[in-house]
Formats: structure tokens, sequence, C-alpha cells
């Protein structure tokens, strides 16, 4: 099944401001374009046919005229502020970008150390992080980053249970932490696809990359995968209940070629691994 993808609006990339001395004239150019445009449909809205031509300057036209050269002194003034004014603003935002974005890879770092630890409660607690993690990315991108990480930690090669040495009680122990801890990124996942777009920590129109994982229970009920690109090319569903009740994919590119006991059409009524059920909207 393959459907276009939605284009994505491009991230920010860096400050690019342009220089003080180009944006000042075309400021001014534009300022001055706006008052000839006001002026002139006064102009015409006053029915004025000309201008009384005056031989002698009294008093109080001599005032106005120092008066306008002052508001014309002011206005420039205050264009000049605005410029700078904006500028330091976004070089306050783009500051602020690259914090965020420097803690962010932090805390990143020490997440991802965490999924290598021998104890599986620590692992659970990287797996939180970087779900965390990816609800406070200050980007796009970064947010696709720990999405990339939970989905390749699937995809690290996992033993069924069924070929799980027969007796031995200490494979076993490390094979239900392992699964514990997998079954929770697969949890995760499902809870943020459960939530709509207008809520900031749905990952919905983001890529799932699931090939070649081996799912041994779980569920993805109600979820949406709508736009971006989700792949369970080659991927296993063996012991355990794997439901896709309410699912919807919509918007995006979904792939299910050569998973295990699903045909490449991956259209209902194809043949399903054990367990496995998929919705009637799918």
């Amino acid at each position: 099944m393959r459907l276009s993808p939605p284009r994505r609006r491009p991230e920010r990339r860096g400050l690019r401001l342009w220089h003080v001395w180009v944006v000042l004239p075309l400021t001014f150019t534009a300022a001055l374009a706006i008052a000839a445009g006001v002026f002139f449909a006064g102009w015409d809205v006053l029915g004025a046919r000309g201008l009384k031509p005056e031989h002698r300057i009294d008093s109080k036209t001599l005032f106005d005229l120092v008066k306008l050269s002052f508001g014309v002194v002011a206005g420039a003034g205050a264009l000049v502020a605005l410029v700078v004014a904006y500028r330091r603003q976004r070089v306050d935002e783009d500051a602020a970008l690259r914090d965020a974005t420097r803690l962010h890879t932090e805390r990143f770092t020490t997440a991802v150390s965490q999924l290598g630890n021998d104890s599986a409660a620590v692992r659970l607690g990287g797996v939180h992080a970087l779900a965390g993690l990816a609800d406070d990315a200050p980007t796009r991108d970064l947010r696709q980053t720990c999405i990339d990480v939970l989905c390749a930690y699937l995809r690290l090669p996992y033993t069924a249970e069924s070929e799980l040495p027969a007796g031995d009680a200490n494979a076993r122990h490390a094979y239900l932490a392992l699964r514990e801890v997998r079954h929770t990124v697969v949890r995760l996942i499902r809870d943020h696809l459960c939530l709509g777009h207008q809520y900031p920590h749905s990952w919905q129109g983001h890529d799932f990359d699931f090939t070649s994982v081996v799912f041994d229970g779980g569920d993805f009920v109600g979820v949406g995968f709508t736009g971006g690109t989700v792949s369970f090319d080659r991927a296993e569903f063996t012991g355990g209940t794997v439901t896709f009740d309410g699912a919807e994919f919509t918007g995006g590119t979904v792939d299910l070629s050569d998973a295990f006991g699903v045909a490449p059409s991956g259209l209902p009524g194809a043949p399903l691994p054990a367990g496995l059920r998929l919705s009637p909207t799918w």
C-alpha cells in the first residue's frame, strides 16, 4: 500500500539576516511608497485639482515646515529602531534555539547511553527519557531523531521465547526483562500516535521504521499513522497478540511488503500471522 506523503515545511537552519545597509534602504523605500500611496489616495478622495502657489511664507507656514522636518527625522529614527529591534529579536531567538538544541543533545546522549545498560530498569528509564525528549524537542528533526532511536532499538537482534534454551532460567529472565523494555517502546509509540495533530506531543506525521522487527505482543489500537513513512517490511509477528484495531493509515507511505505472514499487497483478506488483527478501516 503506497500513498504520496504530504510535503513538509523545511526547518529553519541557522540565522539568515540581510545586511543592515541593505535592510535600511529597503525599509525607507517601502515607507516612502506607503506614504506616497496614502497621500495620493487622500488627494483623490478630497478631489483636489492643484496647489495654490504662495509667493511669501508666513510664520505659521514656516513653523509647519519645521515641524514636518522634525517629524520626518523622528519617523526615520523610528524606522531604524524598528529594524534594529527586529534584528535583535531574531538573534535572541536563534540563540535560544541553539541553547535548547545543546541541552537537548546533552540529554539525548545520556538517554541513549542508558539504552545500552545491562540493567533492564536503566534501559526502561532511557526509553522514557527518549520519549520525553521527543516531546520537548525544539525542532521536528530532533524529534524524528528520538523516534528513530526508539525504532532502532526494536530492530536490534531479538530471540523469541520459543527459541530459548529449555530449562535455562537465566536466559528466560533476561528475555522477560528485554521483552518488557521492547513492549514499553511499543506502548509509548502507540500512546503518542493516538494523539491528534492538534496536540503538541503527537507523533503523527513522523517516520517509523519497523523493518525486520520481531513483535511478540503489544498493540497499536487506535493509532493514527497519518503522513510520513511507516515500514513493516520483513517484520515478524510471533507469540503474543498484536492488534491494530481502529488504526488508520492515511496521507503517507505504508510498507507491509515481505512482512511475515502478510501478503505484499497488505490488503484486508491477505494471510495474517497468528494473533494479528487488522481493523476493517485499514
